[in-house]
């Protein structure tokens, strides 16, 4: 008779492999052809939509959008398309759905002027969820031909959509004395609300001097909304803020946290934030030090005060952050991290203790700025991933997982 214990060591290693600790993960494929730039939003009756630039040919682009429903996507829906957008790795399009969760809003970046970087907002919105989109409209007036991206947009309590974005009105006196980029100015953060009308409300400057090209990401706390960005001291301190709108009054800018990460051109690589009552979540990249962290800080008043900055990569990560809140009041964190020359996208819990456990690998992509920023979502009682593939082509994929 044969030993039995070989063939029970492998049972018993095939049952660890299962422990609590591992992720269970399902691919869901998209109706996306050849394209990128994804985007994720979570209604507020709990359905989840994709937003993607779908390449037509080498001239034409458009946004499109599709649902998930019962852990399908529907099949894809155009928003708009032009031949004359600003198509870029790191601002990209967005889909948002207003309180009464049937009217949605879209928005693009649409070129305004033969400067390179010389482009608009655009929005467009959809009054019977999503078969007709109305014509574009422009959330900014200053009418300047200069940059003006990486929006968010935020469903408002008062019915309204709120919109954030780094608006380069400023900028433009720097380009008469040769200046590029328009660096030579300060960028701005602004915002204003609209309605499903397209009418314009509490066009207001932010902060007046911020970080040229990085996210800035928004939530709506038990007090009202917020904003995280990067922004930019004179002496190129680059550190992640908030601003909060109390009683009708925007506060003024203050640190999440003070990396004092000195870097004289732009990282491309914005924060993250998640929220839920007064509780709020901020994730973001430094390099201060000469060493890249991916951070993330936990607030229990609306974003008044903050924990410090716990660090939740595991030594190499090149940043790209998203972050949500679980069931349980923690955050879960995503991130790339480099290894070997590739990228994986990983994930990984904090609560105000700091971080939970080791961090969970989900999928390995590529480092190149083409891969993009992947983005997380909740959904259901899980989770959901969207991030740019080029293995074959270049197109968008998806992932749902349970820790």
């Amino acid at each position: 008779m044969q030993n039995p214990l070989p063939f029970i060591a492998i049972i018993l290693l095939l049952l660890a492999c299962e422990s609590p600790e591992s992720l269970s993960t399902e691919e869901i494929p998209t109706p996306v052809e050849e394209g990128g730039e994804p985007n994720l939003f979570n209604s507020s009756n709990g359905e989840l939509y994709l937003s993607w630039v779908e390449y037509l040919n080498d001239s034409t682009d458009a946004l499109n959008y599709a649902l998930l429903d019962e852990h399908k996507w529907s099949k894809g829906k155009e928003i708009a398309r032009g031949t004359d957008w600003f198509v870029n790795w790191a601002d990209f399009p967005s889909l948002a759905v207003f309180p009464d969760a049937e009217s949605m809003a879209a928005h693009w970046l649409q070129k305004s002027a033969g400067g390179t970087y010389d482009y608009d907002v655009r929005v467009s919105i959809s009054k019977d969820a999503g078969d007709k989109w109305s014509p574009s409209f422009i959330p900014h007036t200053d009418g300047i031909p200069a940059e003006h991206g990486f929006v968010t947009l935020l469903p408002s309590t008062n019915g309204r959509m709120f919109a954030t974005w780094l608006d380069g009105r400023n900028t433009k006196a720097s380009e008469a004395a040769g200046g590029d980029h328009g660096h030579g100015g300060a960028m701005t953060l602004r915002a204003a609300e609209f309605d499903i009308e397209g009418q314009l409300f509490e066009e207001v400057e932010l902060d007046h001097r911020i970080c040229d090209c990085c996210q800035t990401d928004a939530a709506m706390t038990s007090n009202g909304p917020i904003v995280v960005y990067r922004d930019r001291s004179a002496e190129e301190i680059r550190d992640i803020y908030i601003v909060r709108k109390i009683d009708s009054t925007w506060t003024e800018p203050q640190p999440v946290a003070s990396d004092n990460w000195t870097i004289a051109g732009c990282p491309v690589n914005g924060p993250a934030v998640a929220a839920k009552g007064d509780l709020l979540a901020v994730a973001w990249f430094t390099g201060a030090n000469q060493e890249s962290r991916v951070k993330v800080a936990l607030s229990t008043d609306a974003g008044a005060s903050f924990t410090e900055g716990f660090v939740v990569d595991d030594g190499q990560p090149l940043g790209r952050v998203d972050i949500v809140l679980t069931e349980d009041g923690e955050a879960l964190v995503s991130w790339l991290e480099e290894v070997n020359g590739e990228g994986e996208i990983r994930v990984a819990t904090v609560n105000a203790n700091g971080k939970q456990g080791e961090s969970k690998t989900l999928v390995t992509t590529s480092t190149a700025r083409q891969s993009g920023f992947p983005i997380l979502e909740k959904y259901q009682d899980g989770y959901l991933l969207a991030w740019t593939s080029g293995e074959e082509k270049t197109t968008v994929r998806t992932l749902r997982f349970e820790l």
